[in-house]
């Protein structure tokens, strides 16, 4: 674990809980105590680490007996996974809004590590070279919309 950060540490804690179970129900505090940390770390990874975009549903309850519900999501077909994606897509995307959309294709086996280099560097913002931050983005929006439609085609 060296050279590992809190949060890195219960995001895997977390993810080896969801690797045996289809969803966990844990409690902020709990958490939090075991981890030697506060409540607002918890808050911090659930966030960042286990969003919709990284394929997980969170439903959260706060209060006395509150808690935190993490289910990943599993689509039925290759096409109800696109189309989820698709929904995700706002006008714009920023180079790290790529990267975590590039991840889940190359973690589901939509894409290689090579082409999700290659998305990568193809829509980078020096690649770009648009002086314009809003046109760079929704170039790179255009881009992942264009990507995947062609994985849905090739699919079919």
């Amino acid at each position: 674990m060296a050279g590992q950060n809190i949060s890195d540490i219960i995001e895997a804690y977390l993810k080896q809980i969801l690797a045996e179970q289809q969803q966990i129900e844990i409690n902020r505090s709990d958490i939090a105590a075991q981890f030697n940390c506060v409540p607002s770390q918890i808050n911090y990874v659930i966030k960042t680490r286990f969003n919709q975009q990284k394929g997980y549903w969170v439903e959260s309850k706060r209060g006395g007996g509150g808690y935190i519900r993490i289910e990943k999501l599993h689509f039925s077909d290759v096409n109800h996974y696109i189309d989820r994606l698709l929904e995700l897509i706002s006008s714009r995307v920023t180079e790290d809004e790529l990267q975590i959309f590039l991840q889940q294709l190359y973690g589901n086996d939509m894409i290689t590590k090579r082409e999700a280099q290659m998305v990568a560097v193809l829509a980078d913002h020096q690649t770009l070279n648009i002086d314009s931050r809003s046109a760079e983005e929704t170039l790179r929006a255009n881009l992942l919309i264009a990507l995947l439609n062609s994985l849905r085609y090739q699919r079919m």
